[in-house]
C-alpha cells in the first residue's frame, strides 16, 4: 500500500502524457483483486524501459514480475 500513490502519480504523468491507454485490477471469482493490467504506448522501446525502470510498483516489488506484449488498439 505504502508504493500505491506514487504508483498512480506516475500512471497520472502517463495519462497527462499520453502513454496511458488503460489499466486496473484483475479480478478473480469472488471479486478479490488478484493482479493488474497496464496497456502503455510509448515511442521506442528506450522510453518503455526508462518507464519501466522508475515505476514504484516495480521498485516496491508490488508486481513480481511484468509481460510486455505487443498492442495495437483498433481504429473503431
Amino acid at each position: 500500500m505504502e508504493a500505491r500513490p506514487k504508483h498512480f502519480d506516475m500512471v497520472r504523468k502517463l495519462k497527462a502524457t499520453g502513454n496511458f491507454i488503460v489499466g486496473g485490477a484483475i479480478l478473480n471469482e469472488a471479486g478479490t483483486m488478484c493482479g493488474s493490467s497496464l496497456i502503455v504506448q510509448f515511442e521506442t522501446e528506450d522510453d518503455l524501459q526508462e518507464w519501466l525502470k522508475q515505476e514504484p510498483y516495480l521498485l516496491h516489488k508490488v508486481w513480481d514480475r511484468v509481460d510486455v506484449k505487443p498492442f495495437r488498439v483498433a481504429d473503431v
